[in-house]
């Protein structure tokens, strides 16, 4: 522990010092003087409780001015988040108004904006493909104008877009072990303090497994928030002048997120897109910081002299 003023800790020590050495004088002058006059005092212990908490407060009061601080561990959110959004045609749906991309990009920039300095953000673009469109970064205007710039087109691949949020995270090319090889999976590595949020309405239309994407997530730490964007009644999209249905599969979002002890999202509308990004679990990590202790000490010291002069009234009916 240090002290911003600690001169002040000797004030302190001698005017507590002080008055308890006078108390006790007291007392014992009070006692030698009802001796003498054959007088016995009672309730000893209690009368000199009220006295000693006022005498701790002083004591803590003084040590507050001399602003004391400690290293304490501190909880934030920190670590890298990559926005995966589904862009492919279905996404231009109007059942979540005005359509599931546009409430997703509006619930997404609010949601980064909101983000404190240590967590970085990427984004991810997918259809039946995917692309990096903005690189983890600290940087909330880069990262909002990624988010805004998104169109929709083409089909949906879940796994290509875990595969790529995987690339951005790791820094590598990351794909999906050959089933008729016998060499073990690549190592990743472990990226505890990741997270993907998988914003989609779960239609998977082909490309890599998505299950299979990710367990691979899970074995780098990595855990995912899915996000479904649509209604499970549905509704129908126009693709090239043909009405296509398009509904949210929850089933598929629900088994991605779980598979790396991550949670799947409904959000129906876009009022519930942005309490979902209020409600998500990104990672927590701890980091040791200077906390100054200067309120927690007045604020013990104002308690015990309240207490103190509660006693008081309530024993002897007066405070000192």
């Amino acid at each position: 522990m240090t002290f911003g003023n600690p001169w002040f800790i000797v004030v302190a020590v001698l005017v507590a010092g002080g008055l308890g050495f006078g108390y006790w004088s007291l007392q014992r002058q009070r006692a030698r003087t009802l001796a003498a006059a054959g007088l016995t005092t009672g309730r000893a212990v209690r009368r000199h409780i009220p006295p000693i908490m006022f005498l701790v407060a002083l004591a803590l009061l003084l040590l507050s001015v001399a602003r004391p601080e400690a290293t304490l561990p501190v909880a934030r959110a920190a670590g890298t988040v990559v926005l995966a959004f589904d862009v492919s045609n279905s996404m231009a749906a109007d059942d979540v108004a005005p359509t599931r991309i546009a409430a997703a990009q509006t619930a997404a920039v609010s949601f980064v904006e909101a983000q404190p300095d240590s967590v970085d953000i990427g984004i991810v673009a997918f259809d039946q493909g995917a692309l990096t469109t903005q690189q983890p970064t600290a940087d909330r205007a880069a990262t909002t104008a990624a988010i805004k710039r998104l169109q929709v087109n083409g089909g949906t691949s879940l796994g290509q877009a875990i595969l790529a949020s995987l690339t951005v995270i790791v820094g590598k090319p990351v794909s999906l072990p050959d089933p008729d090889s016998a060499d073990p999976p690549a190592e990743l590595g472990y990226f505890g303090n990741a997270t993907i949020v998988l914003l989609s309405d779960g239609e998977d239309t082909g490309g890599p497994d998505a299950v299979a994407a990710a367990q691979l997530a899970a074995t780098a730490g990595v855990h995912i928030e899915t996000v479904g964007v649509g209604t499970v009644e549905g509704t129908t999209v126009e693709v090239d002048g043909y009405r296509v249905a398009t509904a949210l599969n929850e089933e598929l979002l629900t088994t991605l997120a779980q598979t790396t002890t991550g949670s799947y999202h409904r959000a129906e509308t876009a009022e519930s897109l942005r309490d979902v990004y209020d409600s998500l679990d990104l990672r927590l990590t701890t980091e040791r910081k200077p906390v100054e202790l200067t309120g927690a000490a007045a604020a013990i010291a104002l308690l015990l002299l309240t207490i103190g002069g509660l006693l008081m009234t309530t024993w002897f009916g007066r405070i000192l």
